[in-house]
């Protein structure tokens, strides 16, 4: 699908010269190009070391995710201040304030780098943080508030660019990005998706932005019962593969990404150990 390229157009020019330079530049606004890839992924413990040009990630609970680096880089998105028993101390941690479980407002003081995805009341949130193995960035959505009201750039969709893929996480979406939005994410190789059909946003509207965006790998998340993720899952069976695994981990290579799309469900466990 073509992105909207005047949107992307009016979206760099805004960005002055000086602030190009200062900025490493993302590899995943662009437009996508046909990568061929073997249509498998390789399962994974959180604790094992990570593949070579690889990422590894890991579904713990709700929204909550762990990305780790072949470098030992870590991230934990939508972060609640609870990842398990484990004592990992990530690298970088993403939070929403749509609802308390997406993030904590006393995170480990040890964590180095915690982004908020909303504003400080003087503008939005606006992240561009390089780990040198790994760039961190986001794009702003809305929010729903009681009574009709609506919380502007209350919510950010984070992009992960690492081992050369292009990694988001929706976060609390209430509503479809638009063309600029969609035009600053870019391409987005794996996507973390909230299906719970209504407290973000509605089944129908979500299968819309999973097909929009035609990630090669879709993780559903943010789903309380069966009956959502069921419903998320059929409405795209002819469109995507769909993969059910028992396990909470695995390995992604740009190399290893599915040829046809594919929806990997995970099941979600807090960090326990290392065995």
């Amino acid at each position: 699908m073509i992105r909207p390229l005047f949107a992307l157009a009016g979206l760099l020019a805004c960005v002055s010269p000086a602030a190009a330079q200062d900025r490493r530049p993302s590899h995943c606004i662009a437009l996508a190009e046909a990568t061929p890839g073997m249509a498998y992924v390789q399962k994974a413990s959180w604790g094992d070391p990570v593949a070579e040009d690889s990422v590894r990630i890991t579904y713990v609970d709700h929204s909550v995710y762990v990305i780790q680096t072949e470098g030992g880089l870590s991230v934990a998105t939508d972060y609640n201040g609870y990842l398990g028993p484990e004592d990992l101390v990530p690298d970088v941690a993403t939070m929403n304030h749509a609802h308390g479980s997406h993030w904590t407002p006393n995170p480990d003081p040890r964590i180095p780098n915690v982004l908020r995805g909303w504003g400080d009341g003087a503008g939005p949130a606006d992240h561009h943080l390089d780990l040198g193995e790994m760039l961190v960035r986001n794009v702003p959505t809305d929010i729903r508030q009681g009574f009709g009201g609506v919380e502007e750039d209350g919510n950010s969709i984070f992009v992960f660019e690492v081992a050369g893929l292009c990694i988001g996480h929706l976060g609390h979406l209430h509503h479809e990005p638009n063309a600029e939005q969609y035009a600053a994410l870019g391409r987005l190789d794996i996507v973390m998706a909230p299906v719970d059909g209504g407290m973000t946003v509605d089944i129908g509207t979500m299968q819309r932005i999973v097909s929009r965006l035609r990630s090669s790998v879709v993780l559903p998340m943010h789903w309380f019962s069966g009956y959502s993720l069921e419903r998320f899952l059929e409405g795209m069976a002819g469109e995507f593969a769909i993969e059910r695994r028992m396990e909470s981990s695995f390995t992604m290579s740009l190399r290893d990404l599915p040829s046809r799309p594919t929806i990997l469900v995970l099941q979600p466990l807090v960090l326990t150990g290392r065995d």
